[in-house]
């Protein structure tokens, strides 16, 4: 289950983190750390499926959903510190990015794959609604009422509002997490006829094998953190250079932190798992949200760091049709091979006029 550059990786990514932070920087040191920060990303999420694989389902889509949501703050966190009021949109445009990335692009695959290889899959209802019913809402209160509150300048929360929005945003995310894995379990379990994987049906790793992971999941974790803050002015450059928004900026973290999660939900649904897909999915738009706004805001409100949540009108219309064709798309229990391409459209858009606003 567990190859030995998984196990290496880790380490690995700590030693290269020291020698970046002794080297003078250059491109040589700079691409050896992105290197390495790839491979720490990987490393973190395949060991959180051993994990998972050990706690069973629906724990093992939560600990993948919660570990690539560290990942994700950590970046968010490190950008912040050292951008100061240059960063005060990145937690918002990442946030964005990765509601979009998962509601569209992995939703989107996922329903692509499956159909072309199992025509039609279904999924509980009963599980998936409630989920997006809490993604709304969170998506709402964190990133649209921004832009309409007048307690500020548009876009900003004061700093009573902050702290609500992100207590809010971890009770509704905990309130689902208790749903998901004790109230109602049951709701988010595949149906009885669509796993047929041999993965799942894999007898689970050891207990000493399952620490083991968690152990370099945390090592991982860590690497995360600090290759980040050495590459995050490399990353900003970059887009700089190239011309593009600074909102490209979030897209590539989120797209980054999102790519492993993304191929563990596309495996699933190929594997005619899609409640598995859906759990990835669902589970981590909710992270993104339930997680990261308490995480910014904290940062934000203890070393008085500017923060701006509001999107701007065409962001919001975005998500606003993700959020509408997202609920056609879940109302029924089935997928087929148009919801795939529709949401698929939608994150083409999303991407383009990203580059091209």
């Amino acid at each position: 289950m567990t190859s030995t550059w998984h196990n290496a990786s880790p380490p690995a990514a700590l030693a290269v983190l020291a020698a970046a932070w002794l080297a003078p920087s250059g491109p040589l040191v700079l691409s050896i750390a992105a290197l390495a920060l790839i491979v720490a990303v990987l490393a973190a999420v395949h060991h959180a499926e051993v994990v998972a694989h050990r706690t069973g389902e629906p724990f093992g889509t939560l600990v993948l959903a919660v570990a690539v949501t560290v990942i994700e703050v950590s970046l968010i966190l490190s950008m912040m510190a050292s951008g100061g009021e240059a960063a005060a949109t990145l937690p918002r445009d990442t946030i964005y990015a990765a509601v979009m990335i998962i509601c569209n692009g992995v939703v989107g695959l996922c329903l692509l794959v499956g159909a072309l290889r199992h025509r039609e899959q279904s999924f509980r209802v009963e599980g998936t609604g409630p989920g997006l019913a809490a993604l709304v809402s969170l998506a709402t209160l964190s990133l649209v009422l921004p832009t309409f509150t007048t307690s500020s300048p548009e876009g900003t929360y004061t700093i009573s509002q902050l702290v609500f929005a992100g207590a809010t945003s971890l009770v509704l995310w905990a309130v689902f997490v208790f749903v998901q894995t004790v109230r109602h379990r049951d709701y988010f379990l595949p149906p009885g006829d669509a796993a047929d994987d041999e993965a799942a049906h894999a007898a689970p790793p050891s207990r000493a094998r399952s620490w083991l992971s968690f152990g370099l999941l945390l090592v991982a974790l860590a690497a995360v953190v600090g290759l980040a803050k050495q590459l995050s002015p490399s990353i900003e450059s970059a887009v700089a250079a190239i011309g593009a928004p600074k909102a490209v900026v979030g897209i590539a973290i989120a797209l980054l932190v999102l790519l492993p999660e993304t191929w563990a939900a596309v495996r699933a649904a190929r594997a005619n798992r899609l409640q598995t897909s859906l759990n990835l999915a669902i589970g981590s738009a909710l992270a993104s949200i339930g997680l990261t706004v308490p995480a910014v805001v904290a940062a934000s409100v203890w070393l008085e760091l500017p923060l701006v949540l509001g999107l701007e009108a065409k962001d919001m219309a975005l998500l606003a049709l993700t959020f509408v064709v997202g609920a056609i798309t879940l109302a029924s229990g089935r997928t087929n091979l148009m919801q795939g391409a529709v949401h698929l459209v939608i994150f083409a858009s999303f991407l383009f006029l990203a580059l091209v606003p």
